[in-house]
């Protein structure tokens, strides 16, 4: 059973809309072709090794990584793998595409005057070349990374920090996320409304069951 159930008629205790990037507004298909597919080509291709090779090389680095800072972080990664991951995702950025109705989703709750917050564990970088490819950037009141505060939102630190940058209060919040994990850190720092994508990347088969309520498209929750 999910942890707790979203009603559009929730929108009338909610000022602040927190929204996840990847996943969640943009489709995740272009991270994991990026780094499971594009990246092991490019890495097998500069150290002369077979792609298989360079593939389980770099899976096993990213396992080391899992829930830190350096997970997300392109700087880590260049000096790690000795590559220019920001040229090379500036390369694919054709790959990156806006879910459906999420330009309609953003549109009515700036109509509405709702305050939307971009919360992403997203490198700015990265957030750059994503909000610029597609056109999303003038849609925020406020974006944070999680890299200023060196700490990603899977942890508890994160969300001590957040309330330290902004104010709002949490009864008053929803908060749309892919990860699980990170939503169960937004959930035991009391945010009320809590609700994750069923399909994040679009390659991949929808979640069956979760412990948050689930969308699979933003129309599902247009407030009125």
């Amino acid at each position: 059973m999910a942890k707790n159930k979203f009603k559009t008629s929730d929108w009338g205790h909610i000022k602040n809309v927190f929204l996840d990037l990847d996943g969640t507004l943009l489709d995740l298909f272009f991270d994991n072709y990026f780094w499971h597919q594009f990246l092991p080509g490019e890495y097998s291709k500069k150290f002369n090794i077979s792609y298989e090779e360079a593939y389980n090389q770099l899976q096993i680095k990213y396992k080391k990584k899992v829930g830190t800072i350096d997970w997300y972080c392109i700087d880590y990664w260049s000096k790690e793998l000795r590559v220019d991951i920001a040229s090379l995702k500036n390369k694919q950025k054709h790959r990156i595409t806006v879910f459906p109705f999420v330009r309609q989703f953003l549109a009515r709750l700036r109509k509405k005057n709702y305050k939307i917050f971009l919360i992403t564990n997203a490198h700015p970088d990265v957030i750059e070349i994503k909000l610029k490819k597609t056109w999303l950037e003038r849609e925020f009141d406020h974006i944070v990374s999680s890299h200023s505060f060196g700490t990603p939102k899977e942890t508890t630190a994160f969300w001590e920090r957040l309330s330290q940058e902004i104010s709002y209060d949490p009864d008053e919040t929803l908060f749309i996320d892919d990860s699980l994990g990170v939503l169960d850190k937004a959930y035991e720092n009391k945010i009320r409304y809590i609700l994750t994508t069923k399909k994040p990347d679009s390659s991949k088969p929808s979640r069956i069951k979760c412990d948050y309520p689930m969308i699979s498209n933003f129309t599902e929750i247009l407030p009125e």
